[in-house]
């Protein structure tokens, strides 16, 4: 004979709110909100130090000043836990100084030669379609597969960022400074896929240090350029140099590989959703500047689209009450 019975779930356990858990997890929170606010403003910061140094000059000048912060940063931590600077050795070190020179080299050249074509909020709507493309990625890489959620985003997204190439502030089709954007989140992308892969290997901070390193010698053949326009350059964007090594750098940059060592590299990327409209609040009272309506609508689009390649879906849940029961 069948009956019906009524099963309640065991009550949650609860959560101490000063557990090492929580704490963990409010300290991880706290690192990405630091990085999502600074690297918002290097954005902002890039634009406006763009009038006096050129993509390569500048990439030298933040990367240098970033590496000497990290160099202090390290040396603080390391004697405050009594610990030494322990290097990675063999494969891990050689990919972890590529990883570098992709990170803190290419990445700020292509980033900085974009924005001296397009305005930051316009910039920032086209490298965070990042994203997405780790996505793509995990589907060729690590064989993932396609899925049609994400075959969808990618259609999103592609039709915002054309949106965007067509329709910039100065209404005209700018192909550079669109190809330097989309080269921007291409090597975000993989440069946090491998940052991930490497964690494991790697001390976070140590790891951070020695790509700032790799990027600073990778960036030495615009020396000459940097001497001359810092020579020539206003106080004002001497200053705004040495912010983006110190700040957006050095410690967004750490605070990043805090995160990352803790969270997955999907959800560390997702986090920095925040970020084209942060900029784009900073670039109006900063800058004055304001991406057109046309270019909004087309980074609503690009942004709509990575969420529905990456958000995962909610599972679907199966009530356990009145489940039948045979005696």
């Amino acid at each position: 004979m069948a009956e019906t019975t009524a099963r309640t779930a065991p009550p949650a356990p609860t959560v101490d709110p000063g557990s090492p858990s929580r704490r963990a997890g409010a300290f991880t929170a706290a690192a990405m909100a630091v990085t999502v606010v600074l690297w918002a403003s290097a954005f902002v910061g890039v634009r406006a130090v763009g009038h006096d140094l050129d993509a390569g000059a500048l990439t030298l000048g933040r990367v240098a000043v970033g590496s000497a912060a990290l160099t202090v940063i390290l040396l603080v931590a390391r004697a405050r836990r009594r610990t030494p600077v322990r290097l990675p050795r063999g494969r891990v070190l050689l990919l972890v100084l590529a990883w570098g020179v992709a990170w803190f080299g290419a990445y700020n050249l292509t980033l900085n030669a974009a924005e001296q074509h397009l305005d930051a909020g316009t910039t920032a709507l086209l490298v965070n379609i990042a994203p997405m493309l780790v996505a793509v990625l995990a589907g060729i890489l690590l064989r993932e597969g396609f899925p049609r959620r994400l075959l969808a985003g990618i259609a999103v997204a592609f039709t915002g960022v054309v949106v965007i190439a067509v329709a910039t502030t100065t209404g005209r089709f700018d192909v550079v400074g669109v190809a330097l954007g989309l080269a921007s989140a291409v090597l975000y992308a993989g440069a946090a896929t491998l940052q991930k892969r490497l964690l494991p290997h790697a001390d976070a901070l140590t790891m951070t240090w020695l790509g700032c390193l790799a990027g600073t010698v990778a960036a030495l053949p615009f020396l000459p350029a940097l001497v001359a326009q810092a020579s020539a350059a206003p106080p004002s964007s001497l200053l705004g140099v040495v912010y983006l090594g110190v700040f957006p750098t050095a410690i967004a940059f750490t605070t990043w590989g805090y995160a990352l060592a803790r969270v997955s590299a999907g959800r560390a990327a997702a986090s920095t959703y925040a970020v084209p409209p942060l900029v784009v609040l900073m670039s109006w009272a900063l800058l004055d500047e304001v991406p057109a309506p046309v270019v909004l609508l087309g980074g609503v689009l690009a942004l709509a689209g990575v969420a529905v390649a990456t958000l995962p879906r909610r599972p679907v849940r199966t009530s356990a009450a009145h489940t039948p029961r045979s005696s």
